[in-house]
């Protein structure tokens, strides 16, 4: 039955192929081919743009994505070490209020959302948005813009980064792209499973440790 679904969606978007003018396939295939070489275009999916949203794209198109994706990554990469690291039973020591609330109190996971006081989560919302109107910037503090997308050196912020080779830099660049596309899918499955039956590491359970500690 889902051998024939798959086959059934697959003629389906061929017959929709098929109906397209020759002129459009040839300049959507000519766009497609400028991004093929790009960093994260590796194998084992190569070029993989299933929605199309390259499709008769320019270069400053791909940056702004590129861009987004970037971001994305970093905060999902934050975001599941967080999720990790608080689980482990490693928090900030103190009160996060003055009532005298204590942060090892504040439950894992969406259980957090309800339990921060509604000042403390005001504090966080506008502390992001500091961030990303000011800070995380490829041209922020008046530096010049990032020789990349995501570049936030912002000429301050370096490590050391100007003494790799350029394919060094573009193995790295890569390492970070690939780790944030599995971020990204790793904290949506955390998420998804914790709502579903309160076991967001599945892989604990098969393995016999607590699932959601």
């Amino acid at each position: 039955m889902k051998s024939a679904l798959l086959v059934s969606l697959f003629a389906g978007a061929s017959a929709f192929q098929a109906g397209l003018p020759m002129k459009s396939l040839v300049s959507s295939s000519t766009s497609l081919k400028a991004f093929e070489s790009e960093i994260g275009s590796q194998p084992p999916l190569g070029f993989w743009d299933p929605l199309g949203l390259l499709d008769d794209a320019d270069q400053e198109r791909f940056d702004r994505l590129r861009y987004v994706e970037i971001k994305h990554g970093r905060i999902a990469m934050l975001a599941c070490l967080g999720d990790i690291t608080t689980r482990y039973g490693v928090h900030l020591s103190g009160d996060i209020d003055k009532s005298g609330t204590a942060f090892s109190s504040i439950p894992n996971g969406w259980g957090a959302i309800k339990a921060l006081p509604t000042e403390g989560l005001l504090q966080i919302v506008a502390f992001i948005g500091f961030l990303e109107l000011f800070v995380m910037k490829d041209s922020a503090n008046g530096a010049e813009p990032g020789d990349f997308p995501g570049d936030f050196r912002n000429g301050s912020l370096d490590f050391g980064w100007d003494t790799f080779t350029a394919e060094e830099q573009a193995q790295k660049r890569g390492i970070e792209l690939n780790n944030g596309r599995a971020a990204m899918m790793g904290i949506l499955a955390i998420m998804v499973h914790e709502q579903l039956n309160n076991n967001p590491y599945v892989i604990n359970s098969l393995l016999g440790y607590p699932g959601n500690p």
